[in-house]
């Protein structure tokens, strides 16, 4: 592909619902948990090798703990099991926060580079020393050998349309933050990542899957 332009980026979290014990009230208490019952604690994502299950790897690693990963097949039937008490967390981008601001899950963790505006009080893995950052930005590309005076003009287009008005409140409906970049450090970025994130996928025995 050629890369054209990124776009925005998905507030990725951690959130635990009635099936997590009542101690665990931070993502400390929860480190502390998996590390005591080692095993045992099973988390839900929305499949395996998505970003979601990549940085709950990322942090178990870190965090020297051992945790059960499920995969689920969307948003849906992960918010289902969590509530439903049948895993103690779920790793996901926002389609939870409804039942965040209604107390039926809590929100331990986000995985940006800063908090977010939504949910100010929320601290990021990064700030607590787990350093796990993670947005699943997503962009624009184009095929391969792309005519660079046509990917400067799509650049352009589309770079004005990102920052009209309306498109940054439908951003903030959707708990995402816009992400830009040019077209060279949105290449450069995208190397960094794969780099990053097949070291992870090849520790998981997930290459071919």
């Amino acid at each position: 592909f050629t890369p054209i332009a990124p776009v925005a980026q998905y507030t990725l979290s951690m959130t635990v619902g009635p099936g997590t014990p009542p101690e665990v009230k931070t993502v400390a208490d929860f480190v502390a948990w998996a590390k005591a019952n080692p095993g045992k604690l099973a988390y839900g994502s929305t499949g395996i090798g998505t970003s979601p299950h990549l940085i709950m790897e990322e942090l178990a690693e870190n965090a020297k703990v051992d945790l059960v990963h499920v995969p689920f097949k969307g948003n849906a039937d992960l918010t289902q099991a969590l509530l439903g008490g049948h895993v103690m967390a779920q790793s996901d981008a926002t389609g939870w926060d409804k039942y965040v601001d209604g107390g039926q899950m809590r929100l331990l963790v986000t995985f940006g580079e800063q908090r977010t505006k939504r949910w100010p009080s929320v601290p990021t893995a990064k700030e607590l020393g787990y350093g796990v950052v993670s947005t699943s930005p997503y962009g624009l590309v184009g095929p391969k050998g792309m005519d660079p005076a046509i990917v400067k003009t799509l650049h352009d287009a589309f770079k004005k349309a990102m920052d009209d008005p309306k498109h940054l409140e439908l951003l903030a409906q959707l708990n995402q933050d816009p992400w830009y970049k040019s077209s060279d450090d949105y290449a450069k970025w995208a190397r960094e990542t794969f780099a990053k994130e097949k070291r992870l996928i090849d520790k998981l025995g997930l290459a071919g899957k």
